[in-house]
């Protein structure tokens, strides 16, 4: 049955690859529909205890996204008139952050103090650079002994201070407001660096955690994923030696990613920081079914087989095998739906459909385009690294009891 389907393959290939075009062009086109979403709030279910707790304390009080900025001072002083200056300006031109509903640092906390029978209440620090070194000591002092200071925006050692920005998103376009937020806060940050050499500003909260993830999810497409692509050409050229097959799988590992997301976008799955590095995973299943496909292929032309006899022989070896691996690992992704954070889900259904599209592509465009381009091999001389491996897996038969005994106790 599969020698005849391999046939069929190889008669109508020019039908084969069209088809698949148009069904991999159909599939992608759900691209479109993928939205990014940055929120720490997928994380959660929405029957979860905990997030409907969060969210109820959140209704009845306030938010708690927020943007914290320390400020580390080389001097490794806080209470000096210059650094102190840094804390001013920063709260106030913190306020102008977009979203910002409350600035809180050391200069403007609300010190209340008796004078006489009046009960004042003003900020901590309002002139500093009018403060004499008796007057910074007794703000020291008071900033250290107040709960709400001390751990919170001073350090005990007196070394490091923070200015915290609470944020309150309207949420009408939500994965648009936090890079704006980001973006507002390291320009400021930036141009206060510039001023004040002296001092290092660090940045994070609630706000930063979240851009950081699309932020590195980005990053990867941009460095990572190309870097890896070129490594697998690469390989591929220099193991297989074959121009054709390694284009056509690079073809192939792009079809399976696309087709996946396609996919995922007309099922309405948002991406996630977890669900979007399920191209990775696509990719490794991609290649390996290829490689399987390929290796047998190759290994019967330069042993004197023609083209398609070689493919043939090479579905009917590797149907199988490349159709357990896929299933099982399609199953194996599958079972973490039974998580309990859904962009896990989406990882593991996004991978098992990617993984299921490379098996078919594998065993339908590739043996289709193998057959329609040239190839050219060598043929195969005895000795070499076909020596080394017949030698190698004459010996694991002739052991296999002993090597079953000894790797199992290992493992």
């Amino acid at each position: 049955m599969i020698e005849n389907y391999a046939r069929f393959v190889i008669r109508w290939r020019l039908l084969v690859i069209v088809a698949t075009l148009v069904v991999v062009g159909l599939l992608a086109s759900g691209g479109r529909f993928l939205e990014f979403t940055n929120d720490y709030r997928v994380f959660f279910g929405k029957d979860n205890p905990q997030l409907a707790a969060f969210e109820n304390l959140q209704d009845t009080y306030t938010k708690n996204d927020n943007v914290l900025i320390m400020l580390l001072p080389d001097s490794g002083q806080v209470f000096t008139p210059e650094v102190l200056e840094a804390v001013v300006e920063l709260t106030d031109r913190s306020w102008q952050i977009p979203y910002s509903m409350r600035v809180d640092s050391i200069t403007n906390f609300q010190h209340t103090y008796a004078d006489d029978d009046d009960l004042v209440v003003a900020d901590l620090i309002e002139d500093p650079a009018s403060l004499n070194q008796q007057q910074l000591q007794d703000i020291a002092t008071i900033a250290i002994s107040e709960p709400m200071l001390n751990g919170r925006l001073i350090s005990e050692q007196k070394h490091a201070t923070a200015v915290n920005i609470t944020i309150e998103f309207p949420q009408i376009d939500v994965n648009a407001e936090t890079p704006e937020v980001v973006a507002a806060t390291r320009t400021m940050v930036a141009e206060l660096e510039e001023k004040y050499p002296d001092i290092k500003f660090y940045t994070t909260g609630v706000v930063m955690m979240n851009n950081a993830f699309p932020e590195a999810v980005v990053g990867d497409m941009t460095t990572l994923i190309p870097l890896v692509f070129v490594a697998i050409l690469v390989g591929m050229a220099l193991f297989l030696r074959t121009i054709s097959g390694t284009i056509t799988t690079f073809l192939l590992i792009i079809f399976s990613i696309v087709t996946a997301y396609g996919a995922t976008g007309l099922l309405g799955i948002k991406l996630t920081p977890p669900s979007a590095s399920s191209h990775t995973m696509i990719m490794t299943l991609a290649v390996a079914d290829s490689i399987h496909f390929l290796a047998t292929m190759l290994y019967m032309m330069r042993h004197g087989s023609g083209k398609n006899e070689a493919i043939i022989e090479s579905l009917r070896i590797n149907m199988m095998p490349i159709f357990l691996t896929s299933v099982t690992t399609a199953i194996g992704f599958l079972s973490m739906n039974f998580s309990d954070a859904p962009p896990f889900r989406d990882l593991g259904n996004i991978t098992a459909m990617g993984v299921m599209f490379a098996f078919f592509l594998s065993v339908t465009f590739l043996p289709a385009m193998m057959a329609l381009l040239p190839v050219r091999v060598k043929q195969a001389t005895s000795g070499g690294l076909t020596g080394l491996m017949e030698q190698l897996a004459e010996f694991v038969i002739k052991q296999r009891w002993v090597l079953l005994v000894v790797m199992g106790s290992i493992t």
